[in-house]
């Protein structure tokens, strides 16, 4: 299966497809300009409805993890890199600012995690 998925989770499905692309897409399990599944084949797979896998693969793509062209489908594209290379730059730059003002790491941590909980709700 492309991605876990348990319709017994309190987590939306659409998140569930959403972040598991997103994740083997990061891990480089799902190599650039692998064809994804058509929207309907993945919901069919995962017994769910093709909105669902529609809302993630737009997600998706919205975040540059993935391009669709067309009739052809949807492909990882190679901007996933980008992705990673955008979120260690705003930890850079996240960084810089908590030390100017005069944060210590474990407080800026401490932000970050609760920024990283609110996003899950």
């Amino acid at each position: 299966m492309i991605v876990p998925f348990d319709s017994s989770s309190p987590v939306p499905p659409f998140e569930q497809v959403r972040s598991g692309l997103a994740t083997r897409i990061n891990d480089r399990s799902l190599a650039v300009g692998t064809k994804l599944p058509t929207v309907r084949q993945l919901a069919a797979d995962l017994g769910i409805a093709p909105n669902t896998v529609a809302r993630a693969y737009r997600e998706l793509e919205e975040a540059g993890l993935i391009e669709t062209r067309g009739r052809a489908g949807s492909f990882v594209a190679a901007s996933g890199d980008q992705s990673r290379r955008r979120a260690q730059q705003a930890a850079a730059e996240y960084a810089k600012t908590t030390r100017k003002l005069g944060l210590d790491d474990a407080e800026a941590l401490a932000i970050v995690r609760a920024a990283l909980d609110e996003g899950k709700s």
